[in-house]
């Protein structure tokens, strides 16, 4: 692990709950964690992503939202293609069967 402190942790104890909440809903679900595991090989572009886990547009779309809004993915555009990525915290992924 870097030295880079925690998405997941502010100064504020109730504002960490929030997140702490907002990050277990995040890897609290197998088909999440299938998209993390296949985000572990490195940035994968969305297209891939489909074709890699199986999942059709929209639902894909709704995971990655909320795989993001729990610190697990970064989301990056380059030349019109979207691409995402495991942060820090997404990388627990390797840890749970």
């Amino acid at each position: 692990m870097s030295n880079k402190r925690s998405k997941t942790t502010t100064d504020s104890g109730e504002e960490t709950k929030v997140y702490h909440q907002r990050y277990l809903n995040a890897m609290n679900n197998p088909l999440r964690r299938k998209i993390l595991r296949v985000l572990n090989n490195g940035k994968t572009s969305f297209e891939d992503l489909t074709i890699k886990t199986g999942l059709d547009k929209f639902a894909l779309e709704w995971h990655l939202s909320i795989l993001e809004n729990g610190f697990c993915v970064e989301k990056e555009s380059h030349n019109g293609k979207l691409f995402y990525r495991l942060t820090q915290e997404g990388k627990v992924v390797n840890f749970i069967k």
